[in-house]
Parts: C-alpha cells; structure tokens; sequence
C-alpha cells in the first residue's frame, strides 16, 4: 500500500449538475483548472460537499471515472468518499475507485441501519476497504450527518488489526478534545486531517496538519492567510481571519448552504450548477448579498497575499 499524507487545505468539491439536474461532467475540467489556480495540491470528491447521497451508483462511477482522468493533469492527490448505506455498493465503488487509479478512498458509516459499536463500524469499513487492498482507507467521521459517534482512539485501536491498508480519519466532528487525544493515539502511523471549516484555528492549534472542507473551494486564501498568521506566531490576525470565514458560512447558510456555494463557485468562473431536492437552490436580492459578503473577504484576503 502507498501512504499517504494530506498536508495544508484540501478542496471538498461539489459535484456539477446540469439545470435539469443531471450531472454535468463536462463542468469537472474547468474546476479543476479553477482549484489548481487556487494553489490546491490535494482533492476529495464524491462526499457530502459533492451531494453523494443524491448521486446513484452509476453516476458516483461516472464522477470518479472522470476525476481520475483529470486529477492528474494537474497534479491533484485524488481521494475519492466510496461510503453508501449499502456495504455491497460501497465496497463495489472502492474497487472501481482503485481500478481507476485514485490515491486514496474514503467512507462514512452507514447511517440508516447503524453499526452498535464501534467493532461493528470496523468491520463495516475493513469489509469496503479490502476491496481496495492497495489503497490507502480513511474513515470518514462525520457525525453530525451519520448519528454515528464513537471515540476515533477506540476506533484506531480496533482497526488496526482489522484493516491493513487504513491511513487514517477524515475527522469532521466538533470534539477537539477527542481529536486531540486521537492524533497523540496516532502518532505518525495514522493521518488525520481536520474537516470543520470554521473551527480550523482550534484544531491547528492542537495538532491539525491538514483540513479538507467545503468553503476551502472559494475562500483558500482567508484560511492560508490563518495558518501564516499562525506560523508567525500572530494569533489576533488568525483570530480574525477564523472569524472573517466564520462570517462566510453564516452568509451562505442564510440562503441554503450548498446551494449558495455552488452559485459563487459560478461567480467565480467554476459554474456549478444547482444542487439536487431535498437541498435547494435561491436567487434573487438576498443571494446576491451572501454572496458579497463571501466575495468582499475573499478579495480582501488576496491583497495580503499578493
């Protein structure tokens, strides 16, 4: 098995869709040259960010198949999220995800019918990734949409055994503490990249080395100006900067999360299109609001580093 660290941002990416709702993979080229411009060296698809509870089998397929041709043209390590309430679907995406050449696969516990302890979400994730042998496995912790919470120390200590080609957690769960205590579990065996945008400063400052989320797509450079500020030992400006992309989410859940940010990656010259029901889509005055406040800080952030 390769390993595999994500170090810096990570870019949760949207997955495009037509008017009509169909995917719009003709969409994926022009976001991954916008990404690249954006300074990204690492890219993880096909997750809640890329709507892949909406998306069918055969279209997650097609996402990937596609990503894995592109990703390399622009030098992107490819992690691509497999994870379904189906093990069977799930563990046949990892497959095809390693045949496609991806550098890394990644899954959510099942949700609907959900594991009872966190030896049953081993196994659930070791029976995915031993479709995928070669290939390095990150769970993906995200509770607050799974309604699946264990200790991520307990998990590690119980895969270690159980899944030979495990990287390590894609931590989206707001106890710091508990992440704290994962990453002094995991040493340098296990990568845990951090996956709450607006708590970025609390989970560097406690060990975090690399973050994927879905706001890193539209305001890199608010964060990148953070770790700086966090590098030259200026926690007010990181303070501050935390707080401008605070600022941004709280714009853009006004007017429906996801559908606000795939109407500014449009802005931005990386359309999108709209999101798929249940999620919805706005336009109009208050859209457009959001969006400035988004654009504002974004342009303010590029004239520090310029």
């Amino acid at each position: 098995m390769n390993s595999i660290k994500l170090n810096g941002l990570v870019a949760a990416t949207h997955t495009p869709f037509n008017d009509d709702g169909s995917l719009a993979l003709e969409l994926i080229a022009g976001q991954a040259a916008f990404l690249e411009k954006e300074g990204f060296k690492s890219i993880f698809i096909t997750g809640s960010t890329g709507e892949s509870s909406s998306l069918s089998f055969e279209e997650r397929k097609l996402a990937i198949q596609e990503w894995s041709k592109i990703a390399p043209r622009h030098g992107f390590t490819l992690i691509v999220h497999v994870g379904s309430n189906c093990l069977h679907e799930a563990r046949d995406l990892a497959k095809f995800a390693a045949d496609c050449g991806v550098d890394a696969i990644s899954a959510l516990s099942p949700s609907y019918y959900k594991p009872a302890t966190v030896e049953d979400l081993v196994d659930c994730c070791a029976f995915i990734a031993a479709a995928a042998p070669e290939v390095p496995f990150y769970y993906y912790d995200i509770p607050v949409l799974t309604g699946v919470e264990f200790s991520m120390v307990d998990f590690l200590k119980a895969a270690e055994s159980k899944i030979p080609n495990l990287a390590g957690i894609k931590y989206t769960n707001s106890d710091l503490e508990g992440y704290q205590a994962a990453l002094e579990y995991a040493g340098d065996r296990y990568d845990l990249p951090w996956g709450i945008d607006e708590k970025l400063i609390d989970a560097t400052k406690v060990g975090a080395t690399g973050a994927v989320g879905s706001t890193y797509n539209f305001i890199a450079p608010v964060y990148l100006n953070l770790l700086a500020a966090l590098e030259a030992g200026d926690e007010a400006e990181a303070a501050r900067l935390q707080a401008d992309a605070v600022k941004c989410v709280q714009a853009l859940a006004g007017v429906g999360y996801l559908g606000a940010c795939k109407a500014l990656m449009g802005e931005l010259g990386a359309p999108m299109g709209p999101v798929r029901l249940p999620l919805t889509s706005q336009s109009g005055t208050k859209l457009e609001d959001a969006m400035e406040v988004v654009k504002t800080i974004r342009r303010q952030n590029f004239q520090v580093t310029a």
